[in-house]
């Protein structure tokens, strides 16, 4: 039986994780400082004490072009914390619930069901993947591969020819809730229809005013189409 006061929630500060607060507030939310995913030793004695049968790993280093610019911070902690969480979540026997991204898909054609072939388009994605190999070295695991973004679109522009299961945070964290409840192990992938980010960004906030932009247009790698298919999602949760 799930009990939120048995979970440890890392990346409570970001986007997720303060969605995830007003979902269960009665959860573990250690900051940073407090529970360090890239200190094995500071996570074990924070630990101490606690009863703790979920790890849910949010905690990432998610900016693509800084990643281009500083791989190793993104091996540091998408890597090697994702392996610290997994060896504190064996020495716990917890299972772990891990975030990953739509971005571990080449991107060429879209829909994408969970037992497809992954290829990252860039650095960023590597890591997550790099993540998800950890992750599924443990048997007690869920790898959640999804995105979002916040509630408002935080950007002047949005690209047109990039498509997307993207939907704002609020409404990915109660979906992601309700498939923490259940027991469910493997890959599961969250998100909505798929669309364009344009598209995206203009449902957010029909009344603002948004440019349109080109993947061409940015120094980055984007995919071009890393629409997931969400039928699994669908029927474990009966939506």
């Amino acid at each position: 039986m799930f009990d939120q006061s048995k979970m440890l929630i890392t990346g409570g500060s970001g986007l997720l994780g303060s969605a995830l607060k007003r979902i269960f507030p009665h959860a573990c939310f250690p900051s940073s400082t407090e529970f360090d995913i890239t200190d094995y030793s500071q996570m074990i004695n924070f630990l101490q004490g606690k009863s703790i049968d979920t790890i849910f790993h949010g905690a990432a280093f998610i900016s693509p072009p800084r990643i281009d610019q500083d791989p190793f911070k993104a091996i540091e902690v998408n890597i090697i914390g994702t392996a610290n969480i997994i060896q504190v979540a064996r020495k716990h026997e917890a299972r772990v619930i891990y975030i990953s991204t739509d971005y571990v898909f080449k991107g060429d054609r879209g829909n994408y069901r969970e037992d497809e072939p992954v290829y990252p388009v860039n650095k960023y994605a590597w890591s997550k993947l790099g993540g998800e190999c950890v992750v599924r070295l443990y048997d007690k695991s869920l790898i959640i591969r999804t995105t979002f973004g916040p509630d408002v679109f935080q950007y002047e522009k949005a690209f047109t020819d990039q498509w997307t299961s993207r939907e704002c945070v609020t409404k990915i964290a109660v979906m992601i809730s309700k498939l923490i409840q259940l027991e469910q192990t493997g890959v599961v992938h969250v998100g909505g229809k798929r669309k364009s980010v344009y598209d995206y960004a203009t449902n957010l906030d029909p009344l603002k005013e948004i440019g349109k932009i080109s993947i061409n247009d940015v120094p980055f790698n984007v995919p071009v189409d890393t629409s997931l298919n969400t039928e699994l999602y669908d029927n474990l949760v009966k939506e």
